[in-house]
């Protein structure tokens, strides 16, 4: 190639990269701009409460929801729309079991694909994607031994949080002490048992949502129907209604202890 020729083809191409910057800092900004446009613009039409959620500038943010509703895909788009326009933030992505943790990375690499990669990845694999604005995005595994050691966490996201165990739930909010990040908790019930449950009962500071299956637009009547009658009416309060059902071993329903209990009773024994 002559150098006459060369000089057009590098000529090209730095138009081609200049199109490319500028069509990546539109998106970040039309991100920036209106939080919703990251689902729009990933091919997803966002529901109602999804919007909300996503505009919601809560520090601590519980999604009770039905299968199927769509709270994987809002987990997603939250991640990502945190490592992209806030450079250097570490989200970690935490689920009973890595390969729940799996599925919700993956839902997140093709956000992110839909999107155009508006940033550029600096480093990629099964288990994180770190970005060349210092953000990255990790899984945990399921196990409270294995996943201490962050810190300056931006935003801890955990996904089936009905399952995950008190004591790896306990182990991971320290993460967020210094940083101040953000925890979004999302599942669908698990019995009336566990962190998730007790903190949606508490009066702690939580934002919390819950979406039936019945409000997802997606989801049919006759289907609905189908599983009412495949189901049993107790596991289908808890997979469509957000219903926290008594756990099938217990002795006494949650109800009856509550009952049971008083602030009045005197202690047997003083308190020195």
């Amino acid at each position: 190639m002559s150098v006459a020729g060369l000089r057009r083809v590098v000529s090209r191409l730095e138009v081609l990269a200049g199109s490319r910057a500028r069509a990546n800092a539109a998106t970040l900004e039309a991100l920036r701009r209106e939080p919703a446009e990251i689902m729009l613009r990933g091919g997803m039409d966002p529901d109602p409460w999804q919007t909300q959620v996503l505009g919601s500038d809560a520090d601590q943010i519980m999604l009770l929801c039905a299968r199927q509703c769509g709270k994987s895909s809002i987990a997603a788009a939250l991640a990502l729309r945190r490592a992209l326009l806030v450079p250097r933030s570490p989200v970690l992505l935490l689920s009973p079991t890595l390969r729940q943790s799996s599925e919700l990375f993956r839902k997140i690499m093709d956000l992110f694909n839909a999107l155009g990669r508006p940033v550029g990845v600096a480093a990629e694999s099964a288990l994180r994607m770190e970005l060349t604005n210092g953000s990255r995005i990790v899984l945990l595994p399921g196990t409270e031994g294995t996943v201490r050691g962050f810190s300056g966490v931006a935003m801890l996201i955990i996904d089936e949080a009905a399952r995950v165990s008190d004591a790896l739930y306990y182990a991971v909010r320290p993460m967020l002490a210094v940083s101040r990040g953000r925890l979004v908790a999302l599942s669908t019930p698990f019995g009336k048992r566990g962190w998730f449950h007790d903190s949606w009962h508490s009066g702690e500071t939580w934002e919390r949502v819950r979406i039936n299956a019945d409000q997802c637009p997606r989801i049919t009547r006759e289907f609905l129907a189908e599983e009412r009658k495949a189901l049993g009416e107790r596991w289908y309060r808890q997979e469509y209604c957000t219903s926290f059902e008594d756990v099938i071993d217990a002795v006494f329903a949650w109800e009856d202890i509550q009952a049971a209990m008083s602030q009045d009773v005197q202690p047997l024994f003083p308190v020195s």
